[in-house]
């Protein structure tokens, strides 16, 4: 059988498509018309079956990489799966609970990635110096005048108030918190008690926030009691808490063991606590009655300042404490009114020997007028408890009232607090009322407004607008003036009484550096009957003190 050219060029190229991914065809030729089929019929011959192809061009296939090449390729491959596999053991590693993060941010802090441990260390130290400028004292004091504590006569000459300077304040201390909810903190003050005992510690409390507004707290923290004693020493405007506030509070030694509930909503707080007294030897602090008032339980430690009651201390005091504080009117955080109460009751440890003879406890109140290195207490009412069980005068109570008010409008502030104690107790019949007060304004040179933290009612850190630099930064100025008074005498109690007039200055370089300078002033000084020598010698003394602290805090 012929068949035409163009039937075999017909046939050779669906012959060559057939290697091709195409669906098969079979194709018959009619033997007479030489003409192609896709169906058998009569007359036609089957050609053979055939693949029909797209009509896009065949691809160009790339010629095989060198074996070089291939090899780098492998390489570079290689390292970058490793690249990802650190990278996933890095991202599981940081995930892990145990893992810390360190930050050197406003201190220095630790914190585990899930947040359920943090830790941070924390400290201040407070560099303070005090130079008299002006004492002028009785030129003698020979005059005999009777104790009215005691059968005997004493007399007292004049004891001039020393310049010098000295570390106010050193302390270090760790906070944090673990399985978020439960918060700690642990502080120590080297310039507290004698040597390392446990009269340094001063906060060391765990505290568990059932919620964000409610916490309890139990160990040794600060009475809730005063504005200016809720603010810390690193925040106040003066170098020296205002008469009243040491006097009543702060001398007493205000860090104290007990149980204490907060509850701190946006703009007010409730702060309540049950307290004994501090612990370690620095509860005998004020035994001699040099440098503040002092709860007398200095004989319920030991002597190497150890916290058992042994030794005869007598049972411990305690107290019932309460503060309210907000702002009832609030603008803004540069504009806002606080105000506040406080309440205490303070039951007095008294203990006697067993025939009878007063052996330690009970309360002295005494301070000076704002000094910050000889704070030799120039009102002093001596030991309201002395003499026998059954004869002579026995402070059993303490009811301690406040009441507090700040208002800060931009750079300007004025803050007042009002605080009075009321005596009872056998020979304290008279409704026997301790008092004092203070008002005081300050103005911001540069622009600033005073820091105030809702969680605790009381003033926090100041940041300056601009820290401090050789670039043209100034930092923080503020300017201060203010009066304080303080009025120990009442019935047959005579500590004295005293009024001052004081000035400050503040720079504040950032915000945890801080320079202070202060001038005291005593308006007033009536001691004619305080119950030490000390204090009489100063009964109408004129007395100017400038004093400066350099403080860093952390």
């Amino acid at each position: 059988m012929k068949f035409s050219k163009l039937t075999l060029a017909i046939a050779a190229t669906l012959s060559v498509s057939a290697s091709f991914n195409a669906f098969a065809i079979e194709l018959y030729v009619d033997t007479k018309t030489k003409q192609i089929y896709a169906e058998p019929g009569r007359g036609r011959e089957l050609m053979g079956s055939f693949q029909k192809v797209d009509d896009a061009p065949a691809k160009t296939v790339a010629p095989a990489a060198p074996a070089a090449e291939i090899t780098a390729m492998k390489q570079d491959l290689e390292l970058k799966s490793n690249e990802i596999k650190a990278l996933q053991e890095h991202a599981a590693e940081e995930s892990k609970p145990d893992s810390v993060h360190v930050k050197l941010d406003d201190g220095i802090h630790f914190a585990t990635k899930d947040g359920n441990f943090t830790a941070g260390i924390n400290g201040r130290l407070q560099v303070d110096s005090q130079t008299n400028v002006n004492q002028n004292l009785p030129v003698s004091y020979l005059s005999t005048i009777t104790n009215p504590n005691a059968t005997q006569n004493q007399s007292g000459v004049p004891a001039p108030l020393n310049d010098g300077a000295t570390l106010r304040r050193a302390r270090l201390g760790i906070e944090g918190t673990f399985f978020k909810a439960t918060d700690y903190k642990f502080e120590y003050d080297f310039t507290r008690g004698n040597g390392l005992n446990a009269g340094g510690i001063t906060d060391a409390y765990i505290r568990y926030n059932f919620s964000k507004p409610f916490s309890i707290k139990v160990g040794a923290f600060k009475e809730p009691f005063s504005l200016e004693e809720a603010t810390s020493n690193r925040y106040l405007t003066f170098i020296e808490r205002n008469m009243a506030v040491n006097t009543f509070v702060d001398n007493l030694n205000t860090y104290k063991v007990g149980i204490g509930a907060n509850y701190s909503a946006d703009r007010w707080l409730v702060a309540t606590s049950l307290q004994t007294e501090g612990v370690g030897g620095y509860n005998a602090y004020g035994n001699n009655a040099i440098g503040g008032a002092s709860l007398q339980t200095g004989s319920a430690v030991n002597s190497n300042g150890g916290v058992n009651r042994n030794g005869g201390g007598g049972d411990t005091s305690w107290e019932l404490n309460g503060r309210v504080g907000g702002t009832p009117w609030m603008e803004s955080k540069t504009k806002f009114l606080h105000v506040g109460t406080s309440g205490s009751y303070i039951n007095i440890n008294n203990n006697y020997l067993g025939n009878g003879t007063y052996n330690n406890g009970g309360v002295i109140f005494a301070n000076g007028i704002g000094a910050n290195v000889d704070r030799s207490s120039i009102l002093n009412t001596g030991n309201l408890t002395s003499g026998t069980r059954s004869a002579g005068p026995q402070a059993n109570h303490l009811f301690r009232f406040g009441a507090e008010s700040a208002l800060v409008y931009g750079p300007f502030s004025a803050q007042a607090e009002y605080i009075q104690t009321d005596v009872s107790g056998n020979g304290y019949n008279n409704n026997e009322s301790l008092n004092g007060y203070y008002g005081y304004a300050t103005y911001f040179l540069t622009g600033e407004s005073r820091n105030y933290r809702a969680k605790t009612a009381s003033w926090d850190r100041l940041k300056p607008t601009r820290n401090f630099d050789l670039k043209g930064g100034w930092g923080a100025w503020e300017l201060a003036a203010g009066y304080d008074y303080m009025n120990l005498n009442s019935g047959v109690i005579n500590g004295g009484r005293a009024s001052t007039f004081k000035s400050g200055i503040n720079w504040y370089p950032n915000s945890h550096v801080r320079v202070m300078a202060d001038w005291v002033h005593a308006l007033d000084i009536s001691t004619a009957t305080a119950a030490t020598p000390t204090g009489r010698a100063f009964n109408g003394a004129s007395l100017d003190m400038i004093e400066t602290r350099v403080q860093l805090d952390w």
